[in-house]
């Protein structure tokens, strides 16, 4: 659901698209790291909110982080 998102603020699509691992951290909603695999070797470390249900709100690519790989350790940025 984010990947428009991140592909407008990368400026380029991504053919693969993957998600391989997530994490998550309750605030007030949901934060869930998500490590991407996008290709080749490259992997991207993903920082996507989800609101409470009652605000109805779309998930949001809040950041990112490029030049990852594989076994790069997906945590909290």
């Amino acid at each position: 659901k984010v990947k428009a998102q991140l592909e407008e603020k990368e400026g380029k699509t991504f053919d693969v698209f993957s998600a391989v691992e997530f994490k998550t951290q309750l605030v007030a909603g949901t934060n869930y790291f998500i490590k991407v695999h996008v290709g080749n070797e490259e992997f991207l470390h993903l920082r996507v909110f989800k609101s409470l249900p009652h605000e109805n709100e779309q998930l949001s690519l809040h950041s990112y982080q490029g030049s990852k790989t594989k076994h790069d350790e997906l945590a909290y940025f």
